[in-house]
């Protein structure tokens, strides 16, 4: 799965795709799954990672809204 894919999914609030990946907003801090009923966030402060436990050794926190982990 490739990032333009991974961005549409996030975008469109996709909770289909919400096992495959997490995102984490670097504005923030925090990481979510693509189906958060969170904000969108600008595509430029978004990485995607695979695992959530890769994401939180980045230095990112899980979302309380829709639970990572």
């Amino acid at each position: 799965m490739n990032d333009d894919i991974r961005w549409n999914a996030v975008a469109t609030r996709d909770r289909a795709a919400a096992s495959r990946f997490v995102y984490a907003v670097e504005s923030t801090g925090i990481f979510c799954r693509a189906g958060c009923p969170s904000r969108t966030p600008r595509r430029d402060r978004v990485t995607f990672f695979d695992r959530p436990a890769e994401a939180r050794s980045a230095g990112f926190r899980a979302c309380r809204r829709c639970r990572p982990d």
